[in-house]
């Protein structure tokens, strides 16, 4: 290292090359990476849905689940599999060791399902293998409202506003909630039927047999070939009337005659409301791996583009938007980013007394930083919380290099009064072992938490490998364009003008620095005058470590106020979706009373399940300088105030931050309980679930055990059924 700031002393041009050459491959990288929030993580976790309408929970875990766990289980590398199996729904999880590539994984998984497909009952619709994605929760929500029907906002929505979000670069998936599609209803008269001796099959059977439209082939006439097709379509509704179903004493009888034919719209299966009023909602996912902002800006964009064609009386509004949470926590660390450079080069400036020197100090902070965007880039990260916190906190470290070396070379030009030139020389070789090996340490310090492994290593890894590239590039700062620029830049001083004049142990030198100086001179006078007490406090100082480590509170990931936030309720088991949509609007109102609310959004059936009991109520709150309430107090207020009220219904409810990571419960710890009987498992639960909830700290305590929904059964006598 001594023999190449050697090199730069005497080519100035080639240091100045090597260092502008780092920076502008890192500007250019800066220029390309993604924003997110948090690193992108591949979970190797692959889901099978699989959907079998009209079956109970019982006959789809016997018939479907076990089945496709059997099926999967054999898969090399599945270190977890569980299942969830409710009315006509059945998910089974597959997580495989965090060494698989998921894809691979999911490729297997989706094998295995494939061949075991005839193992399962007839009707059944075909299993959906999906892998999970750490992003796959809702990015943006685009609401639509108005003056209209629900058929006009989802015709909008779903011909509109879908199809071209689903065009947008980023754009994964656009799911419609609350929508209710056209639908034609054909109401059998089972009178007529009857007295016609017509069964309902018939009635679908022709209905299905008389509207088609089949390709014909083609036909040849001469020196022409033509397209022959069959317009079969029903275009109207009186056409349906008007179709054939059979033939009585030579009479044809008309669907007209025995059912009753109206232009309706789907029966509900989710429901949306904004601010209480109904409304239709798209449900925007990104891509893996894409830039979130950059997604949720593009999806603004098209929406905007798209406003100018909405009716009069209509409106479109947004909710769910985690590009706005990014900005502002990605904005801020920026911002800390920039302070930490400034303030390092001006505590170097309150030393040195002198500004060439603090200026060639302060240049290693924007030229050690930029130049760590290339690895970034390189490494395939993205610009989000924990690179960002790398290069925050490695601001005070990469400029320790480039002091070091300039206070030695300053040294022996004031000392020494040795020519610039040969003091930038002297100086570099004289610390250069130290210095090398002090960064080598620092980089032996945190290039080991980029190969850590487990869902640690998957989040911390950006941070090691950011962090380790930055002092490395402080190093060839500190060797090349520091010691060539004290070369130029630097004087030999005059005599009596000294950054720190040379004085005895009794002398202070004079502003900050004698200050500080006196300070810890008077410091280190105690100390080795009491050794043994320094020796006492050193031991206390360790030993307390662990006490004070016990009672640190602890998380994964910090929980700030996002300004926005979720109630997730369950309504008791038979609850109809009218039913819940009144029991959650009523929570809603209760909510925007609160202060701080600007708006709400409920959905209910939003889940893969459809389930008709459960939904959210989305909390969006007003901007930090608009409200004096931070989100918790507003969380504490709802579990508190509100929820309580409806305990005599015994409703399920919980109060939760807006999930970023994967996309399922934000619970903070989830315990497993399994066992072949289902009643010991629901009264072991019920009493763990008591214990839990003594527990100081627990809120939203609940289980995902669903039992005692109303059930109507039919049992056959097998003797009348087979004398009829």
């Amino acid at each position: 290292m001594q023999k190449l700031a050697e090199i730069c002393i005497d080519r100035p041009v080639f240091a100045t090359v090597l260092i502008l050459t780092l920076v502008v491959v890192g500007a250019f990288g800066y220029s390309t990476l993604g924003l997110d929030r948090f690193p992108n993580v591949d979970f190797p976790f692959v889901t099978v849905t699989t959907r079998m309408p009209g079956a109970a929970p019982q006959e789809m875990e016997t018939d479907v689940s076990e089945k496709l766990e059997e099926a999967i289980s054999s898969i090399s590398g599945v270190d977890e599999l569980r299942s969830f199996s409710s009315d006509g729904f059945s998910v089974v999880t597959a997580g495989f060791n965090l060494e698989k590539d998921g894809n691979v994984g999911g490729q297997e998984v989706r094998e295995r399902v494939d061949g075991a497909t005839f193992l399962l009952p007839p009707g059944i619709e075909p299993p959906v293998v999906e892998k999970i994605v750490a992003d796959a929760t809702p990015v943006i929500a685009v609401i639509l409202s108005g003056n209209a029907s629900l058929r006009g906002l989802t015709e909008f929505a779903d011909k509109v506003l879908k199809r071209n979000l689903g065009t947008v670069s980023g754009v994964g998936q656009a799911r419609v909630i609350g929508g209710r599609a056209r639908q034609v209803r054909i109401i059998a008269n089972s009178g007529a039927l009857a007295s016609l001796g017509l069964p309902a099959a018939q009635l679908v059977q022709a209905i299905q047999a008389q509207n088609l439209q089949l390709p014909g082939g083609k036909v040849e006439q001469g020196a022409r070939d033509l397209s022959l097709r069959t317009y079969g379509r029903v275009l109207s509704i009186d056409e349906f009337g008007e179709m054939v179903v059979a033939t009585r004493n030579g009479v044809p009888v008309r669907l007209k005659d025995v059912a009753r034919i109206e232009d309706g719209e789907e029966d509900p299966e989710s429901t949306a409301m904004w601010n209480g009023e109904p409304a239709v909602t798209l449900l925007v996912r990104k891509q893996s791996g894409a830039n979130t902002v950059h997604t949720v800006a593009a999806v603004k964009e098209r929406v905007e583009s798209l406003r100018a064609r909405l009716p009069k009386g209509w409106r479109i509004d947004y909710a769910r938007d985690q590009a706005a949470f990014v900005i502002t926590a990605i904005a801020t660390v920026k911002e800390h980013l920039v302070l930490g450079s400034i303030l390092a080069a001006m505590v170097v400036w309150m030393f040195l007394k002198r500004a060439r020197p603090t200026l060639i100090a302060a240049l290693s902070i924007p030229a050690s930083i930029i130049s760590a965007f290339a690895a970034i880039k390189y490494m395939g990260y993205t610009l989000n919380t924990i690179t960002l916190l790398a290069l925050t906190l490695v601001v005070g470290i990469v400029i320790d290099d480039a002091v070091i070396v300039i206070e030695n070379i300053f040294r022996l030009l004031e000392d020494k009064r040795l020519p610039p030139r040969q003091a930038a020389i002297e100086g570099t070789r004289e610390i250069g072992l130290a210095v090398l090996a002090t960064t080598l340490s620092l980089i032996a310090v945190f290039l080991p938490i980029g190969f850590m492994g487990g869902i640690v290593g998957r989040f911390m890894g950006s941070f090691g490998i950011t962090m380790s590239f930055a002092i490395f590039i402080s190093l060839i700062v500190a060797f090349t364009i520091t010691p060539m620029l004290c070369a130029r830049w630097l004087r030999v001083p005059k005599e009596g003008d000294v950054v720190v004049p040379v004085h005895g142990l009794d002398e202070r030198a004079p502003g900050v620095y004698g200050a500080v100086e006196a300070a810890y001179m008077s410091l280190l006078r105690w100390a080795m005058g009491h050794r043994f007490a320094m020796l006492v406090i050193i031991a206390l100082t360790v030993f307390s470590s662990v006490p004070l480590g016990r009672a640190a509170n602890k998380n994964f990931l910090p929980t700030d106020d996002e300004g926005q936030f979720e109630v997730l309720v369950r309504a008791p088991e038979g609850w109809s979706l009218e039913s819940s949509k009144s029991l959650l609007e009523s929570i809603g109102k209760q909510v925007r009373a609160l202060e701080g609310v600007e708006a709400t959004l409920t959905t209910i059936g939003a889940d893969p399940l459809r389930t008709q009991n459960y939904g959210s109520i989305y909390v969006k709150m007003k901007s930090l300088h608009e409200r004096t309430a931070t989100v918790f107090k507003v969380q504490d207020q709802v579990r508190s105030e509100i929820l309580p009220r409806y305990e005599e219904l015994k409703i399920r409810a919980s109060v939760s931050q807006v999930g970023v990571i994967g996309s399922g419960n934000n619970s903070t710890i989830q315990f497993w309980v399994g066992g072949p009987d289902l009643k010991k498992l629901e009264e072991y639960s019920t009493i763990l679930l008591a214990e839990m909830r003594k527990v100081p700290g627990v809120v939203d305590a609940d289980t995902d055990l669903v039992t005692g929904k109303p059930e109507l059964g039919v049992v056959i006598d097998r003797e009348k059924a087979a004398d009829l």
